[in-house]
């Protein structure tokens, strides 16, 4: 998408500090962390959120969230953990309409999700 920060940082228009890159996906820090680790893992191709996800494959989902796993342990979060979250639409707050998921971690982390 032409105007998508996350699609110019995914092709290297806009730099960033990488924690992982393969032909896919790409995680990399987030400029304003809200934990001590902040990493956000993005699909190279443009899809704006989890819902609009429903029509890619069980496979491009599942790479998302094992990539994020495995960042998250090569991180060092994987013996205290972890949240993953990944927000949609704009009562979600989700402020790049790229499809993301957010690896927080290196702290006890406030507030239950269940």
């Amino acid at each position: 998408m032409e105007d998508c920060l996350f699609c110019k940082i995914a092709a290297g228009e806009i730099p960033s500090k990488k924690a992982y890159e393969d032909d896919e996906v790409l995680a990399f820090y987030d400029i304003a962390p809200q934990a001590p680790v902040h990493v956000l893992v993005i699909p190279k191709k443009h899809v704006s959120d989890v819902y609009a996800a429903q029509g890619e494959s069980d496979a491009f989902l599942a790479k998302l969230l094992r990539t994020a796993a495995k960042v998250a342990g090569e991180l060092g979060l994987a013996e205290n953990g972890f949240r993953l979250v990944t927000n949609c639409g704009a009562d979600a707050q989700q402020s790049v309409r790229h499809l993301h998921v957010h690896i927080l971690g290196g702290r006890p982390l406030e507030g239950k999700m269940g």
